[in-house]
């Protein structure tokens, strides 16, 4: 079973600094329908405007995941994390028992666009935590690349839940295919150009829930960036 989450279905608001779009509910958007799908309980969409972003504030018990598209996010923290997170570059914070971060455009004369990503943790209370990695754009290459897991499989960043993130950079008329075992879950997000999901087609910003099914036939309609969750 594949049900679609149309790009423009999501919450959406603008306050000139940020443009955002949330695919689940989030701030003062809210939709009894859609709080998240499975452990991904937030996806959202961002253009900061240069030199703006999300001052100091606290978050607890989250895995938080940055995933830039176009330009840098500059982190901080009061761990003492300090990164610089632009394309190919793939941010893991677990907030856990408690974490202060700020998040901003680091250009002062281009926008930032990145998706933010939280996944429901399976443990409360864990120590804070920082991380990010390099994940090359031509690894992920017309092939899904492993990029968060529970236990750093491969490569990549581990979260505390039993999720995987995996993405992937097709070139038109490619496809690419994931199984997924009996009793798991995925969501599939669009972040750029066209696909086919098991022949349900899906645009830019569109998300798409998959539940009951053996496997996911990704095909490229144009150049397309996916972004494919492995849930429990």
């Amino acid at each position: 079973m594949i049900t679609v989450r149309k790009a423009s279905d999501r919450g959406h608001f603008d306050f000139g600094w940020l443009d955002t779009h949330h695919t689940f509910s989030f701030g003062d958007y809210f939709d009894p329908g859609q709080v998240g799908f499975r452990s991904l309980r937030v996806l959202n969409e961002d253009r900061v405007a240069p030199g703006r972003g999300f001052g100091a504030h606290p978050h607890r018990d989250m895995e938080i995941i940055t995933y830039v598209l176009d330009g840098a996010v500059e982190h901080a923290d009061n761990t003492g994390s300090r990164g610089v997170i632009r394309p190919g570059i793939v941010q893991r914070m677990s907030a856990g028992s408690g974490i202060v971060h700020s998040e901003r455009n680091e250009s002062a004369k281009d926008p930032v666009h990145f998706l933010q990503v939280w996944i429901t943790p399976d443990r409360a209370g864990v120590p804070a935590r920082y991380e990010d990695r390099l994940f090359p754009l031509e690894q992920r290459r017309n092939r899904l690349a492993l990029l968060i897991s529970p236990d750093g499989a491969d490569g990549s960043l581990d979260i505390h839940q039993d999720a995987k993130l995996f993405s992937g950079l097709l070139d038109a008329g490619t496809r690419v295919d994931h199984s997924i075992a009996p009793g798991r879950h995925a969501w599939i997000q669009v972040a750029r150009g066209q696909v086919t999901l098991n022949g349900v087609t899906l645009a830019q910003g569109d998300g798409a829930a998959v539940s009951q099914e053996t496997g996911l036939a990704i095909e490229a309609i144009s150049d397309a960036e996916v972004l494919v969750f492995d849930l429990a």
